[in-house]
């Protein structure tokens, strides 16, 4: 049968029946009746010659003629509502970014005016996730990720390395010389999502591992409570950098590489929108 003469309504309505197991659920998701459905899947049986469902109406069981053609029926259809999804979303120029919660909140969201005012064409459309991104499952334009990948199938871009190093409130600091031993006298916070980091840091220096500690389940909790002064915690640069410039966090011994560094991840495939947002994250660093 040549393209032109598929009848396309009717093996929409077998799919949705083989998808859905009932002709009455293809109908309510395709708009129509119970009846225009019956009528096109006979309609189709008639004109390829075999049965497409045996038993009663109530209790329908695809023929083999009907589980051959579903899977390419399914996969067509899913190809085509993809596309158009594609294009409207192009039209409406929406990008769909998935972030990590604390950079999003601490560093992304407060700079997300001035990629507006940038580019006013394109509207950003944020979600948080720090798990791994499965563009074929998700719809996702770019993701930005820490780590040291690989990044499997993804293009990767570097955005910045991830610098760490003590940081605490201004409350704390001793009135006499602070020293990296020094710190290990006070509380060390730490976080679920870095367990490593306060062991990465006092080896690096030399030192043994601080002995009191309070443990927060989120990064960004931990964050807030280094503010608020209840001890000191190894953090990234880029998510204290606006508190460090604010004066409400001091970093005394800098920041070290951790060997990791923030990405953008995009899916496979040329998106001008994407691109342009991923260079003006790299600008805004």
């Amino acid at each position: 049968m040549k393209r032109g003469t598929l009848p396309l309504t009717a093996l929409r309505a077998l799919e949705a029946t083989m998808r859905l197991g009932q002709m009455r659920r293809a109908a309510d998701e395709l708009g129509v009746t119970y009846s225009a459905v019956s009528r096109q899947v006979r309609g189709l049986e008639e004109m390829l010659g075999v049965p497409l469902f045996e038993g009663p109406r109530n209790r329908l069981v695809p023929s083999a003629a009907a589980l051959a053609l579903q899977p390419a029926l399914t996969e067509a259809f899913d190809g085509i509502e993809a596309a158009v999804a594609r294009v409207q979303r192009r039209d409406r120029r929406v990008l769909d970014v998935s972030c990590l919660g604390t950079l999003a909140m601490r560093w992304l969201i407060p700079r997300m005016a001035l990629f507006q005012a940038a580019h006013p064409g394109i509207e950003l459309r944020l979600t948080t996730d720090d798990g791994p991104v499965d563009f074929a499952q998700r719809r996702i334009d770019v993701a930005i990720r820490v780590g040291s990948g690989p990044w499997g199938s993804a293009q990767a871009t570097e955005l910045f390395p991830d610098n760490v190093g003590p940081v605490l409130s201004p409350a704390l600091m001793p009135e006499d010389q602070l020293t990296p031993q020094s710190l290990l006298g006070m509380t060390a916070l730490k976080t679920r999502t870095r367990p490593s980091a306060w062991a990465d840091w006092t080896s690096s220096q030399g030192l043994a591992a601080p002995i009191q500690t309070l443990e927060f389940e989120h990064f960004y909790f931990m964050l807030e409570a280094v503010i608020a002064g209840l001890g000191v915690a190894i953090a990234p640069d880029i998510l204290i950098r606006d508190d460090l410039a604010a004066g409400r966090l001091v970093a005394p011994f800098g920041f070290l590489p951790s060997g990791m560094s923030y990405v953008a991840l995009r899916p496979a495939g040329r998106n001008a929108d994407a691109e342009t947002f991923v260079d003006w994250l790299i600008e805004a660093n």
